[in-house]
């Protein structure tokens, strides 16, 4: 597995291009590989005869790990790699014989064997852990290992016959479940188990019940799950804070009227296609210097602050959420900024951004204001310290002074969400405060801050 960017320790294959037995060349793409970030093919690298492909597909590889052999036909791969990749025949010495399993709806407690002795010992770790998982019975999978001894293949193919099992049945351990629990869409519960344990009749559910429609059941894996890791890793392991604020819009909405209005001059400046979002990350570009911890990492118990802006952009791409770099965003311009900005959204949209294009931030920027969101929680992308939602433009009261009498006259004016999210732990509520309220005034006199370049 090659290695894709210093930060990247592992990628998911996605797809064999390959088979065993097949002939390939330096150049052969062998298989299509993903991480976090990107996607990549990976060329075989030597010219010969694929003898072992050493993963399925889905299987997360760490970098410079084997993935597959090639050689001369009929060469031993396993001399080769170094490795037995059949089960191990390992036995635990005291297998467990006995489970107790409670029911969540009573006290009641039985006692259910696994299996018998002789499944146990010819059954691999694999498949004893996976069955205990699943709560399937070794005896009910066929062998097909060596030996007729029982492999993780064999109890995978069991449970295609076996009913579903709700969470607290798979948790109340092994046992022989009815053909059809009491649960939503015929689940078997643990009090399904425990019944079928005492020899007493299952409750049948009525079928077909009346408010059920179809249910789709998709494995999390892929760059879904690299994803999904890291966000819970993200919430998990940081004390995440949110603020919410709002600043004028008018001045933003001016900018994109006039550049519209100027036509070639426009085009010819690079600012013709300009969006709001492009001033957005503008102006977090020149304000994020003033306050150097909001633009910081936090790695264990140090604080890193950055001299420089490389400002991360959250993508919403057909493979999922993608995050590119604009580097050194404070020293660029705003069409520098805008130009970039739509570079590496196209690359992430098309598959085609490299690693070093997708590492190194250190300040996200996650818009959904065109989603019209008005509020919402980012979550950080550790290890920063910080990151900020964009929200949508809506019309709110403000008050224009005194109108006499007491009273206040008010119109509705555009003004644009922020939400931003901190790492508790490095930076504290007040000082977040700070930079959000200035850059609320940078966005509020956007045309200032292009003045001054």
């Amino acid at each position: 597995m090659p290695r894709q960017g210093n930060t990247v320790e592992s990628c998911i294959i996605t797809n064999w291009k390959v088979k065993e037995g097949d002939t390939v060349t330096v150049e052969t793409v062998v298989c299509e590989v993903e991480t976090d970030k990107a996607a990549f093919e990976v060329p075989a690298g030597a010219a010969g005869t694929v003898l072992k492909l050493l993963f399925a597909s889905g299987d997360d590889v760490p970098v410079l790990k084997p993935i597959a052999v090639i050689g001369a036909a009929g060469e031993d791969w396993q001399a080769v790699v170094g490795q037995n990749t059949q089960e191990t025949s390992h036995e635990d010495k005291k297998p467990q014989k006995e489970e107790q399993i409670e029911s969540p709806s009573s006290s009641l407690r039985v006692s259910v064997p696994l299996c018998d002795d002789n499944s146990i010992k010819n059954a691999s770790p694999r498949a004893r852990n996976l069955a205990e998982k699943e709560a399937l019975p070794l005896n009910a999978a066929q062998g097909t290992g060596p030996g007729g001894r029982i492999i993780e293949r064999d109890v995978i193919a069991a449970l295609k016959d076996k009913p579903p099992l709700t969470a607290a049945a798979k948790a109340a351990g092994s046992a022989t479940a009815p053909a059809i629990g009491s649960g939503i869409g015929g689940r078997v519960t643990a009090a399904d188990l425990a019944t079928a344990a005492s020899n007493s009749p299952v409750p049948t559910p009525q079928s077909p019940l009346p408010n059920e429609g179809a249910i789709t059941e998709t494995p999390i894996k892929g760059i879904r799950k690299v994803i999904a890791d890291r966000m819970f890793a993200s919430l998990a392991q940081s004390a995440q804070f949110t603020l919410n604020a709002s600043a004028p819009a008018s001045k933003l909405q001016e900018f994109r009227i006039g550049v519209k209005s100027q036509g070639d001059l426009a085009e010819e400046l690079g600012l013709s296609r300009v969006t709001i979002n492009d001033l957005i990350l503008f102006a977090v570009a020149r304000t994020l210097p003033r306050f150097p911890y909001m633009n910081a990492h936090k790695v264990g118990d140090t604080i890193k602050t950055f001299e420089r802006v490389h400002l991360a952009v959250a993508v919403d791409t057909p493979r999922g959420l993608m995050v590119p770099v604009i580097r050194n965003a404070n020293m660029l311009s705003l069409a520098q900024i805008s130009a970039e900005a739509k570079w590496l959204a196209t690359a992430c949209q098309n598959g085609n951004a490299k690693p070093d294009d997708l590492s190194g931030s250190t300040f996200t920027v996650s818009n959904l204001g065109s989603y019209g969101i008005t509020s919402f929680t980012p979550v950080l992308n550790a290890p920063e310290v910080a990151i900020l939602g964009v929200c949508g433009i809506e019309l709110k009261p403000v008050s224009i002074g005194d109108a006499g009498a007491g009273s206040s006259a008010v119109r509705f004016e555009p003004q644009i969400g922020f939400s931003l999210t901190i790492n508790h732990q490095a930076v504290d509520g007040a000082p977040a405060a700070r930079f959000l309220k200035a850059l609320g005034e940078a966005v509020a006199h956007i045309d200032l801050l292009l003045a001054a370049g």
